[in-house]
């Protein structure tokens, strides 16, 4: 059996076009996986840890080959807590709305903790970065109120999808599904897209 955890980064909660097509996603998942665990973390439930200062410094110790003391382990405890939570499941389900072309901080937020040497990637000063991230899978959910494809550059840019996946490539996850919905707000006939999009993310959760 499978473990999937859906991962969250619009705080709209019934008025998320992103949260919608989780749900549809996932309705069809549990049917076709009912043995599966399908767990929920709400990145804005308050329980990430900040990596500023001390986290920060935690990682170059650990780059350095030093082991990270005071502020710096107990930071570096509180992001190795996330990231064991997230390596504990074996597919994932992100569901990602675009913020000012790219995406929510608190999902950046959420890649700066979990991506620590020797947990998400390897380095070698030759061969450079290795993702450790192995036999995973993951669905992304993009949705947009004004960006789409082939608009024009007064309607945005897509940084929210190239940084997204290189991430989960860089980290070694390559099996990557993508339902998009936009744009959700700038059209003329958003109730044909919107159906179109929930169709696939149903369709995509069955084969998942």
């Amino acid at each position: 059996m499978s473990r999937l955890l859906h991962i969250s980064a619009s705080p709209r909660g019934a008025s998320s076009e992103s949260l919608a097509l989780a749900a549809a996603f996932l309705d069809a998942y549990r049917e076709t996986h009912p043995g599966d665990t399908v767990d929920h973390h709400d990145l804005w439930d308050g329980t990430l840890p900040e990596f500023g200062p001390a986290g920060a410094g935690a990682k170059m110790a650990v780059f350095g080959g030093a082991d990270p003391s005071g502020a710096q382990e107990r930071a570096w405890a509180a992001a190795r807590a996330v990231f064991e939570r997230f390596d504990s499941y074996d597919r994932y389900l992100f569901s990602v709305p675009m913020w000012n072309s790219g995406v929510p901080y608190i999902l950046k937020q959420y890649i700066d903790v979990v991506s620590q040497p020797g947990w998400v990637f390897g380095f070698d000063a030759q061969d450079g970065y290795t993702g450790l991230l192995r036999g995973k899978k993951a669905a992304v959910l993009y949705t947009s109120a004004v960006y789409g494809d082939a608009r024009g550059p007064a309607f945005g840019a897509d940084h929210q999808r190239g940084f997204f996946e290189d991430w989960l490539r860089w980290a070694g996850i390559t099996d990557i599904t993508t339902v998009r919905f936009a744009p959700n707000l700038a059209t003329a006939d958003a109730d044909t897209a919107r159906r179109e999009a929930h169709s696939q993310a149903r369709d995509e959760g069955k084969r998942f």
